[in-house]
């Protein structure tokens, strides 16, 4: 049985706008009273791990023990098959130290290249830890086709070359309402609510 996550203040461990944007907008019905990693001063740790799931809750423990509060951390990315797996947990660092991810979208096709097969998925990991090491997981995926060039100004990181399963629209093009109610990291939270936040 998942441990339940009572209301009170929620620390989001991410330093990342987009995924603190993200995931805040999917905690709006719960009522938690969310602080952001960075507003604490939390340095947000090396992820030194070869999963999601290990990334996640290796940031979610860091920020839960730092503050004394009850964390949630994201670890997420691309996987595209024909380069096994890849960028996988390296998918941030793949646009360089600048995280600029026109770089990182361009390399994802080149490491492809022509004629190469264009199915990935993109992974989130959710973590929920408290003070005491305690720590909940849940993972979200949604398969789609990569396209080129990048299409849409939504969303960030590789979302302009990710098409989901299903549609025709990159997750660039498509409304962030829309997004939240389909993506890895909505298929990732649902999980976690339905486990931490159901009535007992």
């Amino acid at each position: 049985m998942a441990r339940r996550l009572a209301a009170g203040r929620l620390v989001i461990a991410s330093h990342n706008a987009g995924k603190v944007r993200e995931i805040a907008d999917l905690l709006v019905p719960f009522g938690m009273d969310i602080v952001i990693a960075a507003a604490l001063g939390l340095p947000e740790p090396e992820e030194t791990e070869d999963s999601f799931a290990g990334n996640a809750a290796l940031k979610a423990l860091a920020a839960a023990r730092g503050a004394g509060l009850t964390a949630l951390a994201d670890d997420s990315g691309l996987a595209v098959h024909a380069i096994g797996g890849r960028p996988g947990v390296h998918s941030a660092r793949w646009g360089g130290p600048a995280r600029d991810f026109q770089a990182a979208m361009a390399r994802v096709m080149r490491e492809i290249g022509e004629g190469g097969g264009r199915g990935a998925d993109f992974v989130c990991a959710l973590a929920l830890a408290w003070p005491d090491g305690h720590v909940e997981g849940f993972e979200g995926r949604v398969a789609g086709t990569l396209v080129w060039p990048p299409r849409g100004g939504r969303g960030f990181g590789y979302d302009p070359i990710f098409v989901p399963e299903g549609d025709s629209r990159t997750f660039g093009e498509i409304d962030p309402d829309e997004k939240h109610r389909m993506s890895h990291r909505a298929r990732a939270f649902d999980k976690l609510v339905a486990a931490c936040f159901g009535q007992e």
